[in-house]
């Protein structure tokens, strides 16, 4: 199973690399699944994966310039400010016994997973409509009239997700840009993994003290989805990467319907 999960971590960077959201959604149910690492640690595990890689994918993104650095601070800084809040207050104060409701006992780890699993069908849809399909939004003009309040509004929904979750929120991110910022695709692409990056390295920051990391793990799966983001980088260039981000989308959908499954129904 560990093999798998390694081979699905090059899939996350590919993901990453062609859309710049999307694979790691992957990160956390595969830690948890397939690498047997607690839910709650799976989470801090992911934004180091996730930041990492984004950051890489990033730094090309910057070099090619790619990168829309007043988006990046609009998202950026009301983000960071709401991973703070997230990993040091909202997360720890979950106990670890939530509830029981028909007889099934509702535990701190199962809502972490069973919330991630939603969030997974809602970025599956989102992947599957192919929403930067549309041959209209390359020809967008750049507007400079930033609407800066919705941006920082989901800049605070978007630090929440990676907070609790470990996920990067490209999949909320890129439709803000495309639509908001009238930014054209590719550099919102870019745009999207440098804010995912920094997001999720500050929340790695924010949790470093609270866990010990099997960093062999984390390194090892990180330089997959590293290299795996090279790849996507290069595909994107020569294969429509909106048919590849759509079979993708239906991936993460059958991913979310079996955690849900596993979670309420398999003991």
């Amino acid at each position: 199973m560990e093999i798998l999960g390694y081979f699905i971590a090059i899939l996350i960077g590919v993901s990453l690399g062609l859309a710049g959201s999307g694979g790691s959604i992957l990160t956390v149910p595969v830690l948890v699944y397939l690498m047997h690492v607690n839910p709650v640690l799976a989470t801090t595990s992911s934004l180091f994966i996730v930041g990492v890689t984004s950051l890489v994918g990033g730094v090309r993104a910057y070099a090619k310039g790619m990168v829309d650095f007043k988006a990046v601070s609009e998202f950026g800084l009301p983000s960071i400010f709401s991973i703070f809040i997230t990993r040091h207050y909202i997360l720890p104060s979950i106990p670890a016994h939530l509830f029981s409701v028909a007889g099934i006992d509702v535990s701190k780890n199962m809502f972490l997973m069973i919330f991630f699993a939603l969030l997974m069908l809602f970025a599956s849809f989102a992947m599957i409509r192919n929403y930067d399909n549309d041959e209209n939004t390359e020809s967008l003009k750049t507007t400079n009239k930033h609407r800066v309040f919705p941006l920082m509004i989901l800049g605070i929904v978007i630090g929440f997700i990676t907070g609790l979750l470990g996920a990067g929120g490209g999949f909320l991110i890129i439709p803000s840009l495309v639509l908001f910022l009238r930014i054209r695709m590719k550099r919102a692409v870019g745009t999207s993994l440098l804010i995912i990056a920094i997001n999720s390295l500050f929340g790695f920051l924010f949790s470093l003290k609270q866990f010990e990391f099997d960093w062999l793990l984390l390194c090892t799966f990180t330089a997959l989805a590293i290299a795996g983001i090279f790849i996507g980088s290069k595909l994107a260039d020569r294969i429509d990467s909106a048919s590849l981000k759509k079979g993708f989308g239906w991936f993460v959908l059958l991913m979310a319907i079996y955690i849900i499954i596993k979670e309420l129904f398999i003991k």
